[in-house]
């Protein structure tokens, strides 16, 4: 009787398939096997891309007259340390009994190329090929990729990009770190002070390279700068209020050499001496508005930003973070960790009361079942269709990570921090069925003799989605959670009532003047979260969480790499992570490798480039441009970058 092979990524994820299907068998060497089924499983990459000594000896040796290595035919092998489980894998693939085959691999492009590289290496022919392409790990939804499993042709556009990411980073590391490290090799070994150096190149790698050290350069080269502002302090000795001044057109300093920058003067003197011209001189409101703000919960965690998060939290780094989600995942716990989304298709969003119930009758954690209480008491809407939080054109491969409403069953046998982590994903799902927070805000300018003072006044009259975010639904708030002003602007003034009485033309009491030292601010070191989120944003570290999502396009490396890219840095010295801050510095072999690489191939430091070969790698996904496209471009990019080098010796 013909049977179905099923090939998952993991062992675990197998047994889940298996619990699933209900196959009772005991597990055998490398698989599982029922009257209908076989389950067996990868253990990550089973076949590598072979080394250029694998196509001909001579090429062991890194010399000039062998490159640019760029193979017409691309060599692969197993990796010897799984060689048993690739064999095991193979005689099912060719077993006679087996009619269809459905592959079960992470639901992503780096999943789609684990299964792709053991067909390749196999050559599988004469079966059915089936896709199986889930969200999470839960019975139902893995009942539904089986039943729903597409021909797996259907993916072989995210099959070519995967191939094409991977021949990308091969031809460009191998080929410039060993063209730099022949002509700058014995240069850096010397300024290390060791006896042989090699420079590693990586269309990545460097690139983040380049971001920490430009980065590190900038602070290093920081001069502060110290200027005074001028404050004015209106009311009464009773009541009052201070208001800061800045330079207009209509200013008497304006265009002052006098001045720092719009509301600062270089010297102090010069400061006290404008003081001085405003003393005795009538005040007069000129402008005041008052309105009413509301502040919506921020959207759903993608992994970028799960990772920023934990780093600022438990100062743990973003490979740390993805192990522990996807640990989650793989207990049903969450959905699917590698992911660019913030936000639900419309589909998930029909369905999102399946895992509030989930929450509400499993998950048994006070804080948890507070907030669902006033959610159901206070009949909040859970219809998000026509809400940010939803929207198919965000969505490529997978939505946001969210709870399932399942598998709580784990949850006691997690370790603290892992709880933790899955109590912030709860918490910020929960946050987007509450009202928005609202604000009354008041502004005001008030003029002297052409001068404008301005000041404001915002308090929050409703906090909404931000009692979850403040923790007021915790059992125990201590100390330092309840004096937090967690998503609350720093503009908060005690003195609304005040500005409420005022009326615009009035004329109001000087109190006081005064001078306010300030002075300039270094850039911020990169830390290990802070660096994902400036690499899904082709280099640019945007801490406005509404902005990010509207530049965000085609980053450096993807949501499955990212992490990965850093812990390699670190592992050949290139940077140094602090373990207790997870702050970012590049070391001294670190900024020579930058020196080396932008003395002779600037462009491998631009975000933009790599993120425009990203970007390609998108297009040859989605059908937009051929794998053939893709693959001139590249071998015109490292003919050309090598022949400039090489002119250069």
């Amino acid at each position: 009787m013909a049977k179905s092979l099923l090939i998952t990524e993991k062992p675990s994820v197998a047994m889940e398939f298996a619990k699933v299907l209900k196959i009772q068998t005991s597990k055998k060497d490398g698989f599982i096997e029922s009257d209908n089924w076989i389950i067996t499983w990868c253990v990550g990459h089973l076949v590598t891309m072979s080394y250029p000594e694998k196509y001909d000896e001579n090429l062991k040796l890194w010399r000039l007259d062998t490159l640019p290595f760029i193979p017409q035919e691309y060599k692969y092998e197993v990796i010897p340390a799984v060689e048993k489980q690739f064999n095991i894998v193979k005689s099912l693939l060719l077993r006679e009994d087996i009619d269809t085959i459905y592959v079960g691999t992470d639901s992503g492009r780096e999943g789609e190329y684990i299964y792709r590289l053991v067909d390749k290496m196999i050559g599988v022919s004469g079966k059915n090929k089936k896709r199986i392409w889930i969200d999470s790990q839960t019975e139902d939804e893995i009942l539904r990729g089986i039943k729903e499993a597409k021909d797996l042709s259907e993916y072989d556009s995210l099959s070519a990009s995967a191939y094409l990411r991977a021949k990308e980073d091969y031809l460009i590391g191998i080929n410039f770190s060993r063209l730099l490290s022949i002509i700058y090799g014995r240069r850096v070994a010397k300024q290390i002070n060791e006896d042989k150096a090699s420079i590693s190149v990586g269309r990545v790698m460097t690139c983040v390279l380049g971001m920490i050290v430009s980065k590190e350069r900038e602070i290093r080269n920081f001069v502060k700068t110290k200027y005074y502002k001028v404050i004015g302090e209106f009311g009464d000795v009773n009541s009052s209020f201070k208001a800061e001044w800045k330079v207009t057109e209509n200013s008497k300093m304006f265009n002052s050499n006098k001045l720092y920058n719009e509301s600062g003067f270089k010297n102090e003197n010069d400061a006290k001496d404008f003081i001085i011209s405003l003393q005795n001189k009538d005040a007069v409101i000129t402008d005041i508005k008052k309105n009413k703000q509301k502040e919506n919960a921020p959207l759903l965690f993608n992994l970028a930003e799960i990772q920023n998060e934990c780093t600022k939290r438990f100062k743990i780094k973003p490979d740390e973070t993805l192990e522990i989600i996807q640990n989650l995942y793989e207990k049903k716990l969450v959905t699917y960790p590698r992911t660019d989304a913030r936000v639900l298709s419309s589909a998930v969003a029909k369905e999102i009361s399946k895992n509030l119930n989930g929450l509400a009758k499993n998950f048994k954690d006070e804080e948890i079942q507070n907030i669902i209480n006033k959610m159901i008491t206070e009949k909040y809407s859970t219809n998000l269709l026509k809400t940010k939080y939803v929207n198919d054109s965000k969505i490529t491969d997978h939505y946001a990570i969210t709870p399932t409403g399942q598998g709580l069953e784990n949850f006691d046998r997690l370790p603290d921090i892992q709880k933790q982590i899955y109590k912030l994903i709860v918490k910020r799902f929960l946050c987007i069925f509450y009202p928005p927070a609202e604000f009354n805000k008041i502004s005001l300018n008030i003029n002297i003799e052409n001068e404008i003072f301005s000041a404001s006044g915002k308090v929050c009259t409703s906090l909404g989605y931000l009692e979850i975010t403040k923790g007021i639904f915790a059992p125990k708030l201590n100390v330092e959670d309840s004096s937090k002003k967690e998503n609350l602007d720093e503009d908060v003034s005690d003195n609304l009532e005040i500005f409420k009485s005022l009326k615009k033309n009035e004329k109001i009491n000087v109190v006081n003047f005064e001078t306010k030292d300030s002075e300039t601010s270094p850039p911020t070191r990169y830390n290990s979260g802070s660096i994902i989120l400036a690499m899904e944003n082709a280099g640019k570290l945007i801490e406005d969480e509404e902005l990010r999502e509207q530049i965000k396009g085609a980053g450096i490396g993807t949501s499955a790499t990212r992490a990965e890219i850093m812990k390699k840095l670190e592992k050949i010295k290139y940077i140094e992570i602090n373990s207790k801050t997870q702050i970012i510095t590049p070391t001294n072999k670190g900024e020579i490798i930058y020196d080396v690489v932008n003395s002779s191939m600037p462009d491998m430091l631009n975000p933009k480039l790599t993120a425009s070969w990203e970007k390609g790698l998108e297009m040859v996904a989605k059908k937009e441009i051929d794998s053939d496209e893709f693959m001139t471009k590249l071998r015109n990019y490292i003919n050309s970058k090598f022949n400039k080098l090489v002119i250069k010796m």
